[in-house]
């Protein structure tokens, strides 16, 4: 299998692509609230979207034009969720897709939209297409276009999140790239989060769905910063072709190849979502292993990601490993704390039954003290294994969401 190469770059990285970041006007004066993302022609397509059954209208509207295969444009706002908007939402969502194919001069059949901002309001047709016609006069394919789209589909995020990667598949050189924005309401079945990713990998649209769902699988879907799910989380990926390797049409060293390079971009952004949580001061890696199944493991390291007691000792550099390990007590793995072990970053806290003293405890807390660490726990029943990307809940995460529509 090829080996995958991280390099600078994001949506615009791949062969066959343009982007641009606008300002609206949505929510804020003159911050950049509208993104556009345009290829060169249409493109093998496919998306993921909320199980939450309150799904935005963006969602909805692209759930049916996903199931085409094929998509040439996304258009994409921040400062509006169009969610719980009812049929003028659903209106709203088509005539913006309409829009925006016209100004294109391409069919409104391969054109995705998406949302994310506040639930319950409608979008303010006229300053989001006016910010689209500014982003569309702006395209380009340079970092600093692709950049200025993610900064683009930021709300409360502090930072825009980028990741590309090259492989070889076959004799070619295929690339890579996407965008993403999310900051809380994130957990599980993605987040509170838009994806957007590009290559130019010749891929039919069947495999391309294959290996976005594998790649969401050990990446967005290993994602907690505060345990809610959005009703607009979307993923899109559009497949140019313009690597010219033969074409993926079924499983094997090529696909696999592909998928590694994928997983390895949405994984790069899902991390850099956890960092960026919502007034978060620590990124935590849970991972639990030795577990019954990875079922298990999966079940005990999402309790302990999205336990409030445990992230706030993580925010208090407080070494409170019960907190742990009560999580994954009441988590639905089986465990039994007579052969548990509890890990910070190596330096043990519960070893099956001994728990940490005044020396330990002060080891502990240097290892709290750091920006990132891992949390281990290593249940000694099987070989199931699962990590999890989470952050701490810090006195800013109650700031941000409790003024968050004033």
């Amino acid at each position: 299998m090829s080996v995958v190469t991280f390099i600078p770059g994001g949506v615009v990285s791949a062969k066959g692509f343009s982007a641009a970041g606008a300002a609206g006007a949505i929510k804020y004066e003159g911050r950049n609230d509208v993104a556009l993302i345009v290829a060169d022609s249409p493109c093998e397509a496919a998306a993921v979207f909320t199980t939450n059954k309150v799904a935005a209208a963006p969602v909805l509207y692209d759930r049916k034009v996903v199931k085409g295969g094929v998509v040439q444009a996304i258009l994409a706002n921040s400062g509006c969720a169009n969610a719980c908007t009812g049929e003028k939402g659903l209106a709203d969502a088509e005539m913006s897709a309409l829009v925006t194919a016209g100004e294109l001069g391409i069919s409104p059949k391969h054109v995705l939209v998406a949302s994310t901002g506040v639930i319950g309001r409608r979008l303010p047709m006229e300053r989001l297409l006016e910010g689209m016609c500014k982003a569309k006069a702006a395209l380009g394919r340079t970092s600093e276009h692709g950049l200025s789209a993610a900064k683009a589909v930021m709300t409360t995020d502090t930072r825009p999140k980028e990741a590309c990667v090259t492989v070889r598949i076959g004799s070619k050189k295929v690339t890579v790239g996407g965008m993403a924005k999310g900051s809380g309401m994130i957990e599980p079945n993605m987040a509170t989060m838009l994806g957007f990713i590009t290559t130019d990998c010749a891929i039919s649209s069947a495999m391309l769905r294959r290996a976005l769902k594998l790649a969401i699988a050990k990446s967005f879907n290993n994602l907690v910063v505060d345990g809610d799910e959005s009703t607009n989380d979307s993923v899109f990926i559009m497949a140019s072709g313009k690597a010219l390797n033969e074409k993926i049409t079924r499983g094997g060293e090529a696909f696999e190849s592909f998928r590694k390079a994928l997983e390895a971009v949405c994984v790069s952004l899902a991390r850099q979502m956890a960092a960026d949580g919502e007034g978060a001061t620590k990124f935590v890696t849970v991972t639990v292993k030795g577990a019954r199944s990875e079922k298990d493991a999966s079940r005990a390291a999402r309790a302990i990601a999205k336990s409030p007691l445990a992230k706030t000792s993580w925010f208090g550099k407080d070494p409170n490993w019960g907190r742990v390990l009560a999580a994954v007590g009441y988590s639905g793995a089986d465990v039994d704390d007579m052969k548990t072990e509890v890990f910070y970053d190596g330096v043990w806290a519960f070893r099956r039954g001994e728990t940490a003293d005044e020396k330990q405890l002060k080891r502990l807390e240097k290892v709290l003290e750091k920006d990132a660490f891992e949390i281990i726990v290593d249940l000694h029943l099987g070989k199931g294994e699962s990590s999890i990307y989470t952050c701490d809940f810090s006195v800013e995460y109650v700031h941000i969401n409790a003024d968050y529509t004033t």
